[in-house]
């Protein structure tokens, strides 16, 4: 099991190996296929881009918050399904140096070779776990974008302990989910 603190050096991310556990504590971003569009054409035409993109930890996740006091609260915070993002992460990884990417049920073998070619690790987060997962969330700050609605705006979440996350895909090209198509290929 490892112990990470944002924001995760490069280095500390090329350490991680396929299978290990990792719980994250500290700011992570949100991000869907809104938000993704958004930042890239953002950043391709000269325009400004929310801090906190840049090295950030992304969690392909539409969360429900509601307002309590003078802030926001994580009411459900599940992974969503990642490979929606596959068209648009290769840039953002490349773009926004992104050092980690929390979601379900894995990317394509592109958004691999980005995170290869900068030290990007993707971490899978069981799925149906949204209230749980949102436990771990001790305050929230945003949101940025919002007129792309909740679930698609950009928020910063700042966690103690976000997890089990297991590292489904490392900075080395290796993949849990092509493992097992490739088991599966091999046994018909």
């Amino acid at each position: 099991m490892t112990e990470l603190r944002t924001p995760v050096s490069e280095e500390t991310v090329r350490g991680l190996k396929l299978g290990d556990t990792v719980y994250l504590t500290g700011d992570v971003i949100t991000g869907r296929d809104e938000m993704h569009a958004r930042a890239v054409e953002s950043a391709e035409s000269g325009g400004p881009v929310p801090e906190g993109i840049e090295e950030s930890v992304l969690y392909h996740c539409g969360p429900i918050v509601v307002s309590e006091g003078s802030g926001w609260k994580a009411i459900a915070a599940g992974p969503t399904t990642s490979a929606r993002m596959n068209s648009l992460e290769p840039e953002m990884i490349r773009r926004f140096r992104i050092r980690a990417i929390i979601g379900k049920g894995g990317m394509s073998a592109e958004v691999g070779k980005a995170m290869s070619e900068t030290g990007c690790v993707y971490l899978a987060a069981v799925g149906g776990t949204a209230v749980s997962l949102a436990e771990s969330i001790v305050a929230i700050r945003g949101p940025e974008w919002s007129d792309l609605g909740m679930a698609e705006a950009m928020w910063r979440f700042e966690t103690d302990r976000l997890g089990p996350l297991t590292v489904a895909m490392d900075s080395d090209g290796n993949s849990l989910y092509e493992n097992v198509r490739s088991r599966l290929v091999r046994d018909i």
